[in-house]
């Protein structure tokens, strides 16, 4: 014969009776029905209406949501003792979960209109039991904050290694290029003048040869920090790959376009970039470089009205400016 719900030591012993004398217990399960579930079956899914609550006998049941990407993520573990799909009744609210018996499980169930007899025939019982639901509630929303912050933080990190360049920080090739062509595309925005810059560092791969790929990237990375100095919030900067960068400007002329370009110029050629040396007998040293940089430049609609079209007259522009002796700005022709 099976033991009684009764007989029970998680049930007994539930958050949810700790504070129960035995004869207000005994009314309160008086209302409960006994269900069991399948290894694997799911007590009910997350978006549904509901109308009950569970008590977990024996078994073991988890909690999960939809992370929108056809991935679920597992929320909350219930051992015997528990009770969850208490929001169902107490706010009418839908199911925010979905509950899963992870093995064999048998459940008691408090059916809505039962709870609500509760609180009408039995006020005192009815009290002690939304004291114990609440606080198990803030424990919940304890949990469910810390799990919600995690998933922000996962999501905003997954966004930026998108849309950035792991080694600068700045946005990326495919960011800057759907920035331009979607200010250039949307309405209004077409008929407002963009300057696109491209720039690439004079001689980095005899820096690389020299120095090595870290002492390369150390280079990059100085760079790329003086870039913040010069630009406005509006600007977008991005590194396309190795030493190339480009930059988005809104609402410039080919005129200031050039004198930002200008401004960049000259704060890369006053950097003292400090790189970390071996030398003999196993010792280490700084130097110090400096590098020089060149940029192209190119406006719309002077030099193109598309983003590829900006895009490639801006680097003509910046192959023009290598071949004319480098550490200069060129506009496109």
């Amino acid at each position: 014969m099976s033991k009684s719900p009764l007989d029970n030591e998680a049930l007994i012993h539930s958050p949810l009776f700790a504070s129960m004398s035995e004869l207000e217990f005994n009314a309160v399960t008086a209302f409960l029905e006994r269900r069991h579930y399948k290894k694997g079956e799911v007590i009910f899914s997350e978006g549904e209406a509901g109308q009950e609550m569970f008590i977990l006998l024996t078994g073991h049941v988890i909690a999960t949501v939809n992370l929108g990407n056809g991935s679920r993520r597992k929320i909350y573990d219930f051992e015997p003792g528990r009770f969850f799909g208490e929001m169902a009744i107490i706010e009418a609210a839908p199911r925010s979960a979905t509950c899963t018996a992870t093995e064999d499980t048998d459940v008691l169930v408090l059916q809505g209109l039962d709870f609500y007899r509760l609180i009408f025939e039995h006020p005192m019982i009815a009290l002690k039991l939304l004291g114990a639901i609440s606080q198990v509630m803030t424990s919940w929303l304890d949990e469910s904050s810390r799990f919600l912050n995690d998933l922000l933080r996962w999501g905003e990190t997954a966004r930026l290694r998108a849309i950035t360049d792991s080694l600068t920080g700045l946005y990326n090739r495919r960011f800057l290029e759907e920035s331009l062509n979607s200010r250039l595309e949307g309405g209004g925005e077409s008929k407002r003048t963009i300057a696109v810059l491209m720039m690439d560092l004079d001689r980095i791969h005899e820096i690389n040869n020299a120095y090595g790929e870290a002492g390369g990237d150390q280079v990059i990375k100085t760079v790329a920090g003086v870039f913040k100095q010069v630009l406005r919030d509006a600007d977008i900067a991005a590194r396309l790959a190795g030493d190339e960068f480009a930059f988005v400007l809104p609402d410039t002329t080919l005129e200031e376009a050039l004198q930002i370009s200008e401004r960049l110029r000259i704060s890369v050629s006053r950097l003292e970039i400090p790189i970390v040396v071996n030398v003999p007998e196993g010792r280490v040293m700084e130097q110090r470089l400096s590098i020089k940089t060149c940029l192209g430049v190119a406006v719309s609609p002077q030099h193109g009205s598309t983003g590829p079209a900006l895009l490639a007259a801006a680097d003509a522009a910046l192959r023009k400016a290598k071949d004319q002796g480098r550490n200069r700005v060129i506009a496109a022709g």
